[in-house]
Parts: C-alpha cells; structure tokens; sequence
C-alpha cells in the first residue's frame, strides 16, 4: 500500500512537472491593428514582385508552424472597432464597439491576460506604435465605458502597476473626458515609480536606473503616433527599437518571466486613408518587430510562445482589380505616405503665390512616379488638373477625410491612381467584417490551429497558464 502510495506521489510530481514545462515562461502576444490576410498576402506578393517573381516571399510570422483564423464581430456590431476588438483579444468577451476592458453596459470590469500575467508574478510590457492610451493597448490595462476617456484611460495605467510601457505618448494627459483641466499625467506617472524616456537615445540614458519604465517619442514630436515607416529618418522611434527596449527591460533581473504585447497600430490608419504602399511598409514595420520576438525565441525555444493576430481588418483591401495580372511592383515608387505627399503639396502651395502644373506634376513624379515611371491616362490627368485649379490657383480648400488623417484631395487621388495601376482596390475607408488571421510558434501554439472566435485567444492562452481571465 505504501509503495503505490509513493508511486502515485511520484507520478504525480512528475507530471505536474511535465505541466510545468509545458507553459511558457515568455509571452509574446503581437497585434496588426488592421491587419487583414490580404494585408499580408500583399507584402509578401510585393517583396516577391520586386525581383520579378510571380510567388509570395514569406514574412516571417506566416512561416510559424501554426496559422489560422479567428472572427472579429464585436457583441454589437457584425464589424467590430478596435476597442471590442482589443477587448476581445485582450480579456476573452465581446463587448459593444467603443467599450474598453468591460461590459457592453460599461459597468462590469474585465480581467485581462496582462492583469493574470501579473498576478502570476510576470513582468508585463504593453508597447504600440501610436499612442499609449489609443484603444488596442488599452484594452490590456484599463476599463472605461469609452475609448475616447483618455485621461482617464491614463489613470488606468496607473494602477496596473505593469512593468513597460512603450509608444507615441498620451493623447490627454492633462483634461479629463468631460474637457476639464486636471492634473498632469506625467508627473503622477513619475511619482508612481516610472521613468519617463524619450525616444531612443533617452531610453539608452535611463535603462540601467529605471525599475519601470514608459518609453515615448522625443519631446516635441507627435504624441499620436510614431511616423508612418515610410517617412521615417534615422533618429525616429520605431516599433522594432520599442520592441528591444522593452524585451530588455523585462527580462533585466527577472527569473518569472514575462507577457509583452506589441501592437503594430498604424496598418490600420494607412488602409483607413485606402493608401497600398504605406500599408506594405506597415506591414513590414510590424514585421521586423516580430522578427526581435522570434529572435528571443530562437534562444529560448522551450520557454517562449509567440501569437501573432489583428484585431481587425481594415478597408476590405483586394489583391487584383481586373486584370489576372498582377502589377505590384510600382507600388515602390511611392516613396512618401499619402499624409507626407498632402504635407509637400501645401508646402508647395504656400511658398509660391503662383504654382504651376508642371510643378505639381514633378512633385507626384518625384514621390509616386506618376508620369514617369507610371504613365497615367489623359482622363486622370485632366481630373488632378481640376483638382489643382481648385487648390492651387482658385484657392479652395480640397481634401479627403479618413479616420485619422484629413488629407489633400490631390494627394489621395494620385495615390488611388498609383494604387489602381498597381491592381489593388479598396471596398471601403472603414473596417470590415472579415476573418482575423492567427499564427503561432513556441510552447502551447498547437492549442492555436484550428478556427476560433478572437475571444477564443487569451481564453486558450490563459488555460494554458492556468490563470483566470474575464471576471
């Protein structure tokens, strides 16, 4: 009786200890906000088309041994927006589009997997490549019936208590909801126990003093976001470079562990404004910061998972639009985002009191192109001729409004003419119902292959850990 006694003991240490060594002690959980399959297939069609193959060149997360899909409905809405979306992926139930980390009636809060990362004594990063507070990352650390609730999402972030925060900065960091002054966030950030960093170099001046960190653009830059990838300088911060800093930080004097999520945001604000080639570089930006996870992982096989989903997809982006012929590679000619183009074009406007056509056609020709390396039809050119004598010489203001950026008319319709002739479309300006797509690699990926809801994600995530989610 005694000897079974000592076996069954012994079976059950070992496996509990098989368990053990079946859980992840790094967690990678990276976000494409936007980031449908065609987004994707894109990119990987575009490097291919760059050497003139008729093939995909793989990025590296669509190489992961395991690769499905997932919904993206919210609990209101057949196409969700990021908040629902985030919070689905996030805490493991839907809610109404615009609600963060809580019930569709904004008053029940929702654990989410960063909060059991925490408890279960893992440090936990939170980074994107807009801002801190934009609804995605949010939905990790804060509850607030509204997306748009900035300050107070900022003081969310302050009773997390995570580890690493990384992005652009905060939208509000000084008037509440209701647009009344209040104290500023920085200071109550600092008084907390964060060091604030600023850009790379200021990172790179605190990292070995700091015990928690938020790492922003440079003082004076945008706090909304970091530059498109596309009109990035040297000096700018990157999601790549946010990446290392925060892998850094989490693993500096820590044997538990750690959850990181990496956000890539802009992909969606680019296939909001309908702009192809800013949406590859996006996609590509995203990319390499998922290549500085899978480089970890390569050192820590046994140890680390790495998830890579969206949110949604944005804009119902098409891969041909006619023809069976693909044309992509004149994507490349786009040099600048549509924002940066709407930005030379007033530049332009405003340093002569009289600009000629010729002018404007060398500046699309310069940064898309057209007219060189892209002909365009008579009937094109004859449509931004009338958009410049409305602009240029009648003096009326001409643009085109997405969601986050209102741009000048005759930037965004020379990109939709770059885009046609490189035989994308776009069904619209906004999100779409469309499948999300899911890879996955390391520790516990089996558990993702097969199609999910988005809110199947951290559910499988956390009864891998053993960890309680969504209460």
């Amino acid at each position: 009786m005694k000897r079974t006694s000592l076996l069954f003991y012994l079976f059950l240490i070992f496996t509990q200890a098989v368990s053990a060594q079946q859980r992840p002690k790094y967690i990678f959980f990276m976000i494409g906000d936007g980031m449908g399959l065609n987004q994707i297939n894109l990119t990987e069609v575009f490097l291919a088309a760059q050497e003139d193959r008729n093939t995909v060149f793989p990025l590296v997360f669509s190489t992961f041994p395991h690769a499905t899909f997932a919904t993206s409905y919210s609990l209101s809405h057949g196409v969700t927006d990021s908040a629902a979306g985030g919070t689905a992926l996030a805490v493991g139930k839907k809610t109404k589009n615009g609600v963060l980390g809580m019930d569709s009636a904004g008053t029940v809060s929702y654990k989410s997997i960063a909060f059991a990362a925490k408890e279960a004594g893992l440090k936990v990063g939170i980074t994107t490549s807009v801002s801190i507070d934009h609804a995605t990352p949010a939905s990790f650390y804060a509850h607030q019936p509204s997306r748009n609730m900035y300050y107070e999402i900022g003081l969310d972030l302050l009773k997390s208590n995570f580890d690493f925060f990384g992005g652009a900065g905060f939208l509000r960091p000084d008037q509440t909801y209701k647009k009344e002054s209040a104290p500023s966030l920085y200071p109550q950030f600092e008084q907390a126990g964060y060091t604030l960093a600023y850009g790379q170099d200021g990172y790179q001046a605190v990292k070995n003093k700091a015990n928690k960190t938020i790492l922003m653009n440079v003082k004076g830059s945008d706090s909304e976001s970091l530059k498109y990838a596309i009109d990035q300088q040297a000096g700018d911060l990157n999601l790549a470079q946010i990446t290392d800093a925060a892998i850094e930080s989490l693993t500096r004097n820590n044997e538990k562990g750690f959850f990181l999520m990496v956000e890539g945001g802009k992909i969606d604000w680019s296939s909001h404004a309908n702009d192809a080639t800013t949406t590859i570089r996006e996609v590509l930006d995203f990319n390499e910061a998922v290549k500085r996870a899978y480089d970890f992982y390569q050192k820590h096989p046994q140890e680390t998972l790495i998830i890579v989903t969206a949110d949604h997809e944005t804009g119902g982006i098409a891969i041909g639009n006619g023809s069976s012929r693909l044309n992509t590679k004149i994507l490349a000619n786009q040099k600048v985002s549509q924002t940066a183009l709407s930005k030379l074009l007033n530049e332009l406007r405003t340093a002569q009191s009289e600009v000629q056509w010729e002018q404007v056609k060398t500046l699309l020709s310069n940064h898309l192109g057209l007219f060189s390396a892209v002909p365009i039809t008579m009937k094109d050119e004859d449509m931004l001729k009338g958009i410049f004598q409305k602009s240029f010489v009648n003096h009326e203001e001409e643009t085109a409004k997405s969601l986050y950026a209102n741009d000048d008319k005759l930037a965004s319709e020379a990109v939709k003419i770059l885009n046609k002739a490189g035989s994308i479309s776009w069904a619209s300006g906004n999100h779409s119902a469309a499948y999300i797509p899911v890879f996955s690699i390391g520790v516990g990926s089996e558990l993702f292959a097969h199609k999910m809801e988005n809110t199947d994600i951290p559910k499988k995530l956390a009864d891998l850990q053993g960890w309680k989610i969504g209460e």
